[in-house]
């Protein structure tokens, strides 16, 4: 009878179906949990380019008032002939400019679509950022308190 046992459990190899089933659902679980933090991180990613774009504006603009003691006649052109980087910046506005203070933004290509935005009202500096009307407030690279 043993010996007949032994026969038969040569002769089977491979995984039964159940064994099959059981990696499968241990493979199905992981992605689960790693998918969502997969997308959490790139959508992190992408707003610190956001406001790595910002900043370099912010740099921009402050080479432009050097040169013209104004920032009246900067346009968004003006500022990526000054940092060919910006050319690469996902929505990047100058909303305010007056002759010593400005406010400039810059959209994120995240789903969440942060704006990040630096004014500078003569020369006190706050950076702040909005999430889109609809989205939850704290995904991503914007606090909820709005200040960065």
């Amino acid at each position: 009878m043993l010996h007949k046992l032994r026969a038969r459990m040569q002769d089977e190899k491979g995984f039964t179906l159940i064994e099959l089933l059981v990696v499968i659902l241990i493979i199905g679980v992981l992605a689960a949990i790693a998918l969502p933090a997969f997308l959490n991180q790139r959508e992190k990613a992408q707003d610190s380019t956001a406001k790595s774009d910002v900043r370099t504006a912010q740099t921009a603009m402050e080479t432009w008032y050097t040169d013209n003691q104004s920032y009246t006649d900067v346009t968004e052109a003006e500022l990526k002939k000054i940092e060919p980087a910006l050319n690469n910046a996902a929505t990047l506005k100058i909303e305010a400019k007056g002759a010593d203070g400005y406010t400039i933004s810059v959209e994120s290509k995240g789903s969440n679509v942060n704006t990040f935005k630096i004014v500078n009202a003569a020369g006190t500096v706050s950076r702040t950022c909005a999430t889109k009307t609809g989205a939850v407030k704290g995904k991503g690279g914007c606090p909820t308190s709005g200040s960065w």
